[in-house]
């Protein structure tokens, strides 16, 4: 058996023709781009693309495969020289059982499915090129296509404020919308870990994904996760979210949920902290509304005292991006030394880091390997803070 660093949740800005996928993502984010990013510089070994049903996208790595560059391979996924890229779509739910829409994430085992599965998905929704859609069809329903063509079927950032399946899309359970059975593992997203997830009963039987949700190759493995299997393909992995024979996911990587975007409640105008049951009113300007913060909506579905699963340790770590003064000539001298950012954050040492860079920021990257850094709480579309602990 041997571990793998994979991030599963990527997003396409345009196509390698210039037609916009994701509108909010990236130029730079191109199907090609994307793969020798994740590969030479971020040392992951398997990735999620998730715009993949777009038919452009299709095109490039149809292009890409009769150039011998993409191969596909036998037990599913795509094989990028050493990376394995599992094709998927994110789209959006927002049926008659919905409160609010629902991102979901689907991936499919091969290219001919992919390409079947954008066929179908055309006369389903608006725009067949753009990212993260709305479907117009029933949750149940996406399920039951995703498992016709041997797919993997996750909800996306469980807990966002916005568009996601506990921030407005279900009034307390999953099953409102889904079927529990075909669902293959939660996302957790920005804001939340395994620690505050494990609150909910219903989820105790899923396995939890730490993904990026990248929108510039930047942010490519902020979240990830070393997964334990015998190779990396599609269906090695769907043994691990299974946990079968020994594989499985034995640690996630993220952000601690302080640093995430919408961890905290605030005010919706200013931002400021806002306990709406207590003070009624934003104490800094006066505003009634807010933007209910990921920490407080686990808290309301969350079973006190409740057994909770063993699960592998969520590591709180910051990404060399994050790391307050770590600019881009920095990171390149890190990586022309070094190699890639996973070796960076897991195997070099602190004598060989301040080898290369000042000493100061030797002891930053190795704080940030564990997450051993001071923050501030972020909410309402804005990150938290880091800095030197005392």
């Amino acid at each position: 058996m041997n571990q793998y660093f994979a991030d599963l949740h990527i997003h396409i800005g345009r196509t390698k023709y210039g037609r916009a996928v994701k509108i909010t993502g990236a130029k730079t984010l191109t199907f090609s781009n994307i793969i020798a990013h994740a590969r030479d510089e971020k040392g992951l070994n398997m990735i999620g693309i998730i715009d993949c049903h777009s038919p452009e996208v299709i095109i490039e790595m149809e292009e890409l495969m009769n150039e011998g560059e993409l191969i596909q391979l036998v037990e599913g996924g795509l094989s990028y020289g050493g990376l394995t890229i599992i094709p998927g779509s994110e789209l959006e739910i927002y049926d008659e059982n919905c409160h609010g829409p629902i991102h979901v994430l689907c991936f499919l085992p091969t290219i001919e499915a992919l390409k079947v599965f954008s066929n179908w998905l055309s006369g389903h929704l608006k725009n067949i090129h753009l990212s993260s859609q709305r479907i117009y069809v029933s949750g149940k329903e996406l399920q039951q296509k995703v498992k016709e063509l041997q797919g993997l079927f996750i909800p996306a950032h469980v807990f966002t404020p916005f568009k996601s399946l506990y921030g407005k899309g279900v009034r307390s359970s999953l099953q409102e919308v889904f079927i529990p059975e075909w669902i293959d593992g939660i996302e957790l997203g920005l804001s939340s870990d395994t620690y505050m997830a494990d609150g909910i009963a219903e989820l105790h039987s899923y396995p939890f994904l730490s993904n990026s949700d990248a929108h510039s190759l930047g942010k490519i493995a902020r979240e990830y996760q070393i997964i334990e299997m015998v190779e990396p393909t599609f269906n090695e992995f769907g043994k691990a979210l299974r946990n079968e024979d020994g594989r499985g996911i034995v640690a996630n990587y993220g952000l601690d949920p302080l640093l995430g975007k919408y961890h905290q409640t605030v005010c919706e105008k200013c931002l400021h902290p806002f306990l709406p049951e207590v003070e009624g009113v934003c104490e800094n300007c006066g505003h009634s509304k807010y933007v209910k913060g990921v920490a407080e909506r686990i808290a309301e579905l969350s079973v006190e005292n409740g057994h909770k699963p063993k699960r592998p340790p969520y590591i709180h770590q910051i990404p060399l991006e994050f790391i307050p003064g770590l600019g881009p000539k920095i990171r390149e001298k890190l990586l022309n030394h070094f190699g890639t950012e996973m070796a960076i954050l897991h195997e070099v040492s602190f004598e060989h880091l301040k080898e290369v860079v000042p000493e100061k920021m030797a002891q930053m990257i190795v704080l940030a390997r564990t997450g051993k850094l001071s923050l501030s709480a972020g909410g309402g579309g804005k990150y938290g803070k880091i800095s030197m602990r005392d």
